[in-house]
């Protein structure tokens, strides 16, 4: 049979796990609750950053800048994805899945572009502690988040530009919980091959490159670490790092379970469970890494409550 091409799309529809209908309830609690505690976590480390002046360093601004990130891009898909579930209605205008496409790519892309800024970081604050204010001056750290940005915004545009160009079938259901590119991707009936280019092409960029700096940044900082000759200051060092190398972890580790998920499985169900994962658990337990690994932030956490308290 033919495919049939629509040339003017009404709507998409987010499938997610409909067919469990029992299970709804027990899935809009649980990401009702993961979006909360991750909005509340994030603000509180923002908000820590902002009116504490002794956490005004290169290391908490970028931590700001991720918290931050981290908001945004559950914000972009956790919202919506709530309201369908509670109403039972799994449509999205065009425009919205588009919008929701090219602002995830945003925030994921920048995610990870903090992260390598914040691996850089580190390697200056260990390997040249001296030259540290020097190098990442308040004006460096504003140009690795602009850059970052840019390039990630770049990103999004290029790959919401590209899918105008497609044109989609009459079959136009997405199995999942929100317009994930790859997934809208497959639903066209045109052409994908540049658009698959492209997406490899970015995944190295903005994925590869990011890794590929915080490795080459944590083979220098254990180089130096190991060359330290008390073993008081090796430990301090890689305490210093391991909230980080916990953050890189936890989101690298999540999107490898992704890809491994959809590869080794014929289970939508557990595909679209893995994707969901990826896209909230490492914005939710990010400010839980920070807060119970470091002391300083714990310190201004409780100042910024019991201030709180005592206004209330």
């Amino acid at each position: 049979m033919e495919a049939k091409y629509k040339t003017s799309i009404s709507e998409f529809f987010l499938l997610g796990l409909k067919d469990n209908l029992e299970l709804q309830p027990l899935i809009f609690s649980l990401f009702l609750s993961m979006y909360l505690v991750t909005f509340l976590g994030n603000l509180l480390i923002i908000l820590a950053v902002s009116f504490d002046s002794p956490l005004h360093t290169p290391m908490y601004f970028f931590l700001y800048s991720l918290s931050l990130n981290g908001i945004c891009l559950s914000t972009t898909t956790v919202p919506k994805m709530l309201v369908n579930i509670q109403t039972q209605d799994h449509s999205i205008t065009p425009t919205g899945c588009l919008a929701q496409i090219c602002l995830v790519l945003v925030f994921s892309g920048l995610e990870t572009c903090l992260l390598a800024a914040m691996a850089y970081d580190r390697y200056v604050a260990i390997c040249h502690p001296l030259r540290c204010a020097v190098i990442l001056n308040i004006r460096m750290c504003v140009s690795l988040n602009l850059f970052s940005l840019f390039i990630s915004i770049t990103d999004g545009l290029l790959h919401s530009l590209m899918m105008l160009r497609l044109s989609f079938c009459t079959e136009l259901r997405i199995p999942h919980f929100f317009c994930e590119f790859a997934q809208v991707i497959r639903l066209a009936c045109s052409d994908t091959l540049v658009d698959n280019i492209i997406i490899y092409i970015a995944v190295c960029i903005l994925g590869g490159v990011p890794a590929f700096g915080i490795i080459l940044s944590y083979i220098h900082i254990v180089s130096s670490v190991l060359r330290m000759p008390s073993p008081e200051r090796k430990f301090k060092a890689f305490f210093i790092c391991g909230s980080h190398l916990s953050v890189v972890t936890l989101l690298y580790g999540t999107g490898f379970g992704v890809y491994i998920s959809s590869a080794v499985t014929d289970s939508m169900q557990k595909v679209v469970m893995a994707s969901v994962m990826y896209s909230v658990v490492p914005q939710m337990v990010n400010p839980f890494i920070y807060i119970l690994r470091n002391r300083d932030m714990r310190v201004t956490l409780w100042k910024l409550i019991a201030r709180i308290a005592f206004l209330l």
